[in-house]
Protein backbone atom coordinates (compact mmCIF):
# COMPACT_ATOMS: atom_id res chain seq x y z
CA UNK A 1 0.00 0.00 0.00
CA UNK A 2 2.94 2.19 0.73
CA UNK A 3 4.44 1.48 -2.56
CA UNK A 4 1.24 2.34 -4.32
CA UNK A 5 1.02 5.64 -1.86
CA UNK A 6 4.12 7.07 -3.14
CA UNK A 7 4.04 5.61 -6.99
CA UNK A 8 0.28 7.62 -7.49
CA UNK A 9 1.95 10.87 -6.12
CA UNK A 10 4.76 10.68 -8.69
CA UNK A 11 2.48 9.96 -11.64
CA UNK A 12 -0.79 12.47 -10.43
CA UNK A 13 -0.57 15.73 -12.41
CA UNK A 14 -0.25 17.14 -8.50
CA UNK A 15 -0.25 20.89 -9.71
CA UNK A 16 -3.38 20.72 -11.82
CA UNK A 17 -5.09 17.85 -8.62
CA UNK A 18 -4.60 20.91 -6.20
CA UNK A 19 -5.98 23.94 -8.60
CA UNK A 20 -8.96 21.91 -8.94
CA UNK A 21 -9.03 21.56 -4.96
CA UNK A 22 -8.57 25.12 -4.42
CA UNK A 23 -11.83 25.98 -6.93
CA UNK A 24 -13.68 23.94 -5.33
CA UNK A 25 -12.69 24.86 -1.92
CA UNK A 26 -13.53 28.32 -2.98
CA UNK A 27 -17.21 27.51 -4.09
CA UNK A 28 -19.79 29.48 -2.13
CA UNK A 29 -22.77 27.83 -3.54
CA UNK A 30 -24.68 26.89 -0.31
CA UNK A 31 -25.69 23.28 -0.30
CA UNK A 32 -22.05 22.38 -1.69
CA UNK A 33 -19.84 24.16 1.10
CA UNK A 34 -22.14 23.27 4.22
CA UNK A 35 -22.01 19.80 2.46
CA UNK A 36 -18.28 19.62 2.48
CA UNK A 37 -17.81 20.87 5.61
CA UNK A 38 -20.01 18.90 7.12
CA UNK A 39 -18.38 15.53 6.09
CA UNK A 40 -14.86 16.91 7.03
CA UNK A 41 -15.97 17.89 10.09
CA UNK A 42 -17.48 14.45 10.85
CA UNK A 43 -14.34 12.52 9.11
CA UNK A 44 -11.73 14.20 10.98
CA UNK A 45 -13.47 14.89 13.86
CA UNK A 46 -12.62 18.49 13.79
CA UNK A 47 -13.34 19.97 17.63
CA UNK A 48 -15.92 23.13 16.62
CA UNK A 49 -16.37 23.71 19.95
CA UNK A 50 -13.09 25.82 19.96
CA UNK A 51 -14.28 27.48 16.32
CA UNK A 52 -15.11 31.34 16.51
CA UNK A 53 -17.90 30.36 14.11
CA UNK A 54 -18.87 26.56 15.16
CA UNK A 55 -21.81 26.20 12.51
CA UNK A 56 -20.57 25.09 8.64
CA UNK A 57 -23.47 27.33 7.44
CA UNK A 58 -21.52 30.32 9.49
CA UNK A 59 -18.77 30.11 6.43
CA UNK A 60 -18.51 31.92 3.07
CA UNK A 61 -17.07 28.43 1.34
CA UNK A 62 -15.16 25.78 2.57
CA UNK A 63 -11.42 27.51 2.87
CA UNK A 64 -12.63 30.24 4.87
CA UNK A 65 -13.98 26.81 7.15
CA UNK A 66 -10.78 25.75 6.72
CA UNK A 67 -8.15 28.64 8.09
CA UNK A 68 -10.81 29.34 10.69
CA UNK A 69 -10.40 31.76 13.47
CA UNK A 70 -10.56 30.24 16.94
CA UNK A 71 -12.58 31.58 19.89
CA UNK A 72 -10.51 34.32 22.44
CA UNK A 73 -8.61 32.42 24.80
CA UNK A 74 -8.79 28.86 22.87
CA UNK A 75 -5.11 28.91 22.91
CA UNK A 76 -2.74 30.21 25.48
CA UNK A 77 0.60 31.66 24.12
CA UNK A 78 3.15 30.81 26.56
CA UNK A 79 4.56 34.66 28.11
CA UNK A 80 7.97 33.68 29.42
CA UNK A 81 10.40 36.80 28.21
CA UNK A 82 12.95 33.81 26.08
CA UNK A 83 10.49 31.29 25.05
CA UNK A 84 9.88 30.41 21.79
CA UNK A 85 6.60 28.70 21.24
CA UNK A 86 4.86 26.41 18.51
CA UNK A 87 4.09 28.29 15.47
CA UNK A 88 1.19 25.87 14.57
CA UNK A 89 -1.19 23.00 16.17
CA UNK A 90 0.41 19.60 14.67
CA UNK A 91 2.65 17.01 15.77
CA UNK A 92 6.51 17.11 15.86
CA UNK A 93 7.71 15.42 12.54
CA UNK A 94 11.45 16.26 13.80
CA UNK A 95 13.57 18.56 15.94
CA UNK A 96 17.22 18.78 17.24
CA UNK A 97 20.36 20.33 15.63
CA UNK A 98 21.24 20.93 11.69
CA UNK A 99 24.69 19.05 11.00
CA UNK A 100 26.44 21.52 8.99
CA UNK A 101 23.86 21.78 6.20
CA UNK A 102 22.00 18.74 6.90
CA UNK A 103 18.53 18.07 8.34
CA UNK A 104 16.89 15.23 9.96
CA UNK A 105 14.13 14.64 7.69
CA UNK A 106 13.05 10.39 8.99
CA UNK A 107 14.19 7.70 9.39
CA UNK A 108 17.46 7.30 7.22
CA UNK A 109 16.76 10.67 5.36
CA UNK A 110 18.66 13.81 5.50
CA UNK A 111 18.23 16.65 3.34
CA UNK A 112 20.03 19.70 2.73
CA UNK A 113 19.53 23.41 4.34
CA UNK A 114 20.55 25.43 1.63
CA UNK A 115 18.61 22.98 -0.72
CA UNK A 116 15.43 24.27 1.21
CA UNK A 117 16.26 27.60 0.99
CA UNK A 118 15.98 27.75 -2.71
CA UNK A 119 20.16 27.21 -2.74
CA UNK A 120 20.21 30.44 -1.20
CA UNK A 121 24.03 30.06 0.09
CA UNK A 122 23.98 33.44 2.12
CA UNK A 123 20.47 33.08 3.78
CA UNK A 124 21.79 29.27 4.85
CA UNK A 125 25.05 30.34 5.96
CA UNK A 126 23.13 31.70 9.06
CA UNK A 127 21.82 28.48 10.20
CA UNK A 128 24.51 26.25 9.43
CA UNK A 129 25.08 24.10 12.89
CA UNK A 130 21.53 25.57 14.13
CA UNK A 131 18.76 23.71 15.37
CA UNK A 132 15.51 22.68 13.27
CA UNK A 133 11.64 22.10 14.43
CA UNK A 134 9.23 20.69 11.95
CA UNK A 135 5.62 20.56 13.11
CA UNK A 136 3.10 18.72 10.71
CA UNK A 137 -0.42 20.10 10.35
CA UNK A 138 -2.96 17.16 10.07
CA UNK A 139 -6.32 17.90 8.11
CA UNK A 140 -8.34 18.33 11.39
CA UNK A 141 -5.93 20.93 13.17
CA UNK A 142 -6.29 25.13 12.89
CA UNK A 143 -4.61 25.76 10.27
CA UNK A 144 -3.11 29.49 11.04
CA UNK A 145 0.39 29.53 11.54
CA UNK A 146 1.61 31.94 14.74
CA UNK A 147 5.10 33.92 15.53
CA UNK A 148 6.94 31.44 17.69
CA UNK A 149 8.59 34.63 19.38
CA UNK A 150 8.67 38.68 18.48
CA UNK A 151 10.45 39.56 15.17
CA UNK A 152 11.10 41.90 12.48
CA UNK A 153 10.47 40.88 8.88
CA UNK A 154 13.33 40.50 6.82
CA UNK A 155 13.10 38.51 3.75
CA UNK A 156 10.13 36.39 2.03
CA UNK A 157 11.34 34.07 -0.70
CA UNK A 158 9.01 31.87 -2.79
CA UNK A 159 10.41 28.77 -4.24
CA UNK A 160 8.22 27.11 -6.58
CA UNK A 161 8.60 23.28 -6.44
CA UNK A 162 6.49 19.64 -6.11
CA UNK A 163 3.51 18.93 -4.23
CA UNK A 164 3.94 15.79 -2.33
CA UNK A 165 1.96 14.99 0.30
CA UNK A 166 3.96 15.82 3.56
CA UNK A 167 2.70 13.12 6.25
CA UNK A 168 5.24 10.57 8.08
CA UNK A 169 4.94 7.77 5.28
CA UNK A 170 5.59 10.00 1.95
CA UNK A 171 8.56 11.87 4.63
CA UNK A 172 10.04 8.09 5.12
CA UNK A 173 10.12 7.63 1.65
CA UNK A 174 10.45 10.22 -0.82
CA UNK A 175 14.33 11.95 -0.85
CA UNK A 176 14.89 15.34 -0.32
CA UNK A 177 10.91 16.35 0.14
CA UNK A 178 10.81 19.45 1.99
CA UNK A 179 13.61 21.08 -0.29
CA UNK A 180 11.27 19.71 -3.45
CA UNK A 181 8.05 20.98 -2.47
CA UNK A 182 6.30 24.51 -3.24
CA UNK A 183 7.50 26.69 -0.11
CA UNK A 184 7.86 30.35 1.24
CA UNK A 185 10.89 31.30 3.62
CA UNK A 186 10.39 33.98 5.81
CA UNK A 187 13.29 35.61 7.31
CA UNK A 188 12.47 37.33 10.81
CA UNK A 189 15.49 39.43 12.70
CA UNK A 190 14.17 38.37 16.29
CA UNK A 191 15.92 37.94 20.28
CA UNK A 192 17.17 34.55 18.95
CA UNK A 193 18.98 36.56 15.84
CA UNK A 194 18.03 34.84 12.44
CA UNK A 195 15.04 32.95 12.73
CA UNK A 196 13.11 30.96 9.57
CA UNK A 197 9.89 30.35 9.39
CA UNK A 198 9.02 28.09 6.30
CA UNK A 199 5.75 27.38 5.02
CA UNK A 200 5.85 24.07 3.35
CA UNK A 201 3.17 23.22 0.54
CA UNK A 202 1.50 19.97 0.16
CA UNK A 203 -0.96 17.98 -2.33
CA UNK A 204 -4.21 19.36 -2.02
CA UNK A 205 -3.14 22.93 -1.03
CA UNK A 206 -4.92 25.39 -2.56
CA UNK A 207 -2.34 27.69 -0.97
CA UNK A 208 -0.10 29.86 0.94
CA UNK A 209 -1.05 32.86 2.73
CA UNK A 210 1.13 35.32 4.25
CA UNK A 211 -0.82 38.55 6.92
CA UNK A 212 1.65 41.44 5.26
CA UNK A 213 1.46 40.02 1.54
CA UNK A 214 -1.77 37.65 1.07
CA UNK A 215 -1.77 34.83 -1.33
CA UNK A 216 1.89 34.18 -2.28
CA UNK A 217 1.37 30.63 -3.92
CA UNK A 218 0.61 29.15 -5.90
CA UNK A 219 2.35 32.26 -8.03
CA UNK A 220 2.95 32.13 -12.03
CA UNK A 221 6.29 32.86 -11.60
CA UNK A 222 9.99 31.17 -10.29
CA UNK A 223 11.94 32.13 -6.96
CA UNK A 224 11.12 35.42 -5.96
CA UNK A 225 12.69 37.06 -3.47
CA UNK A 226 11.27 40.24 -1.60
CA UNK A 227 12.92 42.66 0.55
CA UNK A 228 11.67 44.19 4.05
CA UNK A 229 14.46 45.21 5.08
CA UNK A 230 14.07 49.30 4.32
CA UNK A 231 10.34 48.41 4.50
CA UNK A 232 8.65 51.66 6.36
CA UNK A 233 7.08 51.01 8.87
CA UNK A 234 9.18 48.04 9.24
CA UNK A 235 6.78 44.68 9.64
CA UNK A 236 7.04 43.99 13.17
CA UNK A 237 4.91 40.93 14.65
CA UNK A 238 4.75 39.54 18.37
CA UNK A 239 4.83 36.34 19.55
CA UNK A 240 2.01 34.28 19.11
CA UNK A 241 0.96 37.03 16.67
CA UNK A 242 -0.51 35.12 13.31
CA UNK A 243 1.70 35.00 10.26
CA UNK A 244 0.12 33.00 7.69
CA UNK A 245 -2.02 30.16 6.91
CA UNK A 246 -2.84 27.29 4.83
CA UNK A 247 -5.63 26.81 2.41
CA UNK A 248 -5.73 22.85 3.37
CA UNK A 249 -2.89 21.43 5.72
CA UNK A 250 1.17 21.28 5.71
CA UNK A 251 3.94 21.58 7.38
CA UNK A 252 5.94 24.30 9.12
CA UNK A 253 9.83 24.74 9.36
CA UNK A 254 11.33 26.59 12.13
CA UNK A 255 15.17 27.61 11.38
CA UNK A 256 17.52 29.51 14.51
CA UNK A 257 21.13 29.96 13.99
CA UNK A 258 24.05 28.01 16.06
CA UNK A 259 23.59 27.96 20.29
CA UNK A 260 20.45 30.37 19.70
CA UNK A 261 17.60 28.06 20.50
CA UNK A 262 17.80 25.31 23.33
CA UNK A 263 14.18 22.74 22.70
CA UNK A 264 12.55 21.37 25.27
CA UNK A 265 13.54 17.67 26.50
CA UNK A 266 9.97 16.42 25.26
CA UNK A 267 10.03 17.97 21.90
CA UNK A 268 10.54 14.29 20.47
CA UNK A 269 9.21 13.12 17.45
CA UNK A 270 4.96 12.43 17.18
CA UNK A 271 5.13 15.08 20.07
CA UNK A 272 1.85 16.46 19.64
CA UNK A 273 1.41 20.52 20.18
CA UNK A 274 -0.67 23.41 20.17
CA UNK A 275 -0.05 26.79 18.43
CA UNK A 276 1.16 28.97 21.75
CA UNK A 277 3.02 26.57 23.56
CA UNK A 278 6.35 26.65 25.11
CA UNK A 279 8.49 24.23 22.62
CA UNK A 280 12.34 25.92 23.49
CA UNK A 281 14.50 28.78 25.67
CA UNK A 282 16.30 31.28 23.64
CA UNK A 283 19.83 31.02 24.86
CA UNK A 284 21.73 33.80 23.71
CA UNK A 285 22.59 36.21 20.60
CA UNK A 286 25.27 38.47 20.23
CA UNK A 287 24.36 41.69 17.88
CA UNK A 288 27.22 42.21 15.90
Amino acid sequence: MKFLFIMFQHLVPQHLLSRLAGKLANATTPWLKNMMIKRFIQHYGVNMAEALQSEPEDYACFNDFFTRALKPGARIIADADNALVSPADGVVSAAGNITGDQLFQAKGKNFSLTALLGGSEAMANAFLDGNFVTVYLSPKDYHRVHMPCGGTLQKMLYIPGKLFSVNQTTSENIDDLFARNERVVCLFDTDAGPLAVILVGAMIVAGIETVWSGQVAPAAHGISETDYTSQQPAIQLAGGEEMGRFKLGSTVILLSGPGAVKWQRSLEENTPLQMGEKIGDVVAWARG
